[in-house]
């Protein structure tokens, strides 16, 4: 057979589950399981879906909406998803301009799929949710990460931004909080990007998948900070939630006069040719919404609490530092390599082959701002997060 699998495809990686391919024949031929602090899904743990989620989920199924609902998604979860935004976020959102994917990485596909051409430039935060990265390399466009400044917790550098806009841009995503450093931006830079992103006429793209998974810091929409300068927001009830294989994202489309109606039409139209998102999961999705967040507060708690273990365990092991993390449940250390490792990559290999714990390269999040650095989650319990950093310090003495 002659078979010529395109570049766009055969090309595409993601560092996060990309490492599991090394995880697993380390597994088969050490008779081993590792410690595996890559993937950013509570579940895996010892975090459990709310159980009125559950029940409403085994409602929905058991009620018969188990066929195709339309592409945009149930009405009723549009109009949660507005209810929510209203009263959580303090923005007014048009439940007809909402529109329900499969997780946020649909969201960003189609997104990429509406704006991204041959030769665009679509400009990132660095580091980079990396699904940002591979779907605008995907269809053809550069992926531009504009410097988050890691000495000031991962503020984004909005001299750096304003630096890289020019004729080829197509779109400015922010990614906050943030994965994978964990930062929370404050309303002044918030004010501050929208200001550049209405300047030059771009549409401003807000991920806020984490925004109630705060500690210290208090999340702000981006809608709520750009004024009058259009946003295209995304969230979903996986990590909130904690329910991330129900695959329930939206995406909103929040501006004044319409000027994202092609974006939202063009994305709507991709939405229609996958038909649609998961059917019962919705319905559950909508009660979610509308809850009163009470499971929040425990779920919080405890995740700070390991925050602050990993953290305060990272800085003590010689030849790593990290930041403090301010929501969600990740965190970037920088490790000096000191002419050990080439690079970040053969170093999470050889803390994976020879301490047994899984840990995603830095550079998988942006290839220049995430060098020399490595993700961690902070989603296991405070005993395996200790094994874990146990084995990383003993490995970090004997290199």
């Amino acid at each position: 057979m002659k078979i010529a699998v395109t570049p766009r495809a055969a090309n595409l990686t993601y560092a996060i589950r990309d490492i599991v391919v090394a995880a697993k024949k380390y597994e088969k031929e050490r008779g081993q399981i590792p410690l595996y602090l890559n993937i950013g899904d509570p579940i895996a743990y010892d975090w459990h879906t709310p159980d009125f989620m559950v029940e409403a989920l085994s409602k929905a199924a058991k009620d018969g909406i188990n066929g195709y609902t339309p592409s945009e998604g149930l009405e009723d979860l549009r109009k949660a998803v507005a209810e929510k935004e209203k009263k959580i976020g303090g923005i007014t959102v048009d439940s007809a301009r909402v529109l329900a994917t499969n997780g946020v990485s649909e969201a960003i596909q189609f997104l990429a799929g509406a704006l991204v051409s041959e030769g665009s430039e679509f400009l990132l935060p660095g580091p980079s949710y990396p699904p940002y990265i591979a779907y605008t390399e995907f269809f053809g466009g550069k992926p531009v990460t504009y410097r988050t400044i890691e000495e000031e917790n991962w503020v984004p550098d909005l001299d750096d931004l304003r630096k890289k806009v020019n004729k080829k841009t197509t779109g400015i995503v922010v990614i906050n909080p943030n994965n994978p450093t964990g930062a929370v931006y404050d309303q002044k830079t918030l004010n501050q990007i929208a200001s550049i992103a209405g300047e030059y006429g771009l549409p401003l793209i807000s991920d806020e998948t984490y925004d109630r998974l705060t500690f210290e810091k208090k999340h702000t929409p981006m809608a709520k900070a750009a004024g009058d300068v259009p946003v295209i927001g995304f969230n979903g009830i996986s990590k909130v939630y904690l329910a991330p294989g129900w695959r329930v994202g939206y995406v909103y489309f929040h501006d004044q006069k319409g000027e994202l109606e092609p974006i939202r039409d063009a994305m709507l139209r991709q939405a229609r040719v996958r038909i649609c998102a998961n059917s019962a999961a919705q319905v559950a999705a909508a009660v979610a919404l509308r809850s009163d967040g009470s499971h929040l507060k425990e779920v919080v708690r405890r995740m700070k609490e390991r925050r602050d273990l990993i953290w305060k365990r990272l800085n003590s092991i010689e030849s790593i530092s990290s930041s403090k993390p301010d929501a969600a449940f990740y965190i970037l250390p920088k490790v000096d390599l000191k002419g050990r490792w080439k690079n970040d990559t053969e170093f999470v290999l050889d803390v994976l082959n020879m301490a047994g714990v899984v840990f995603v390269p830095g550079s998988g999040f942006c290839a220049t701002y995430g060098a020399s650095h490595f993700r961690s989650v902070f989603l296991p319990p405070p005993e395996m997060i200790t094994e874990a950093m146990d084995r990383l310090e003993r490995f970090m003495t004997k290199r």
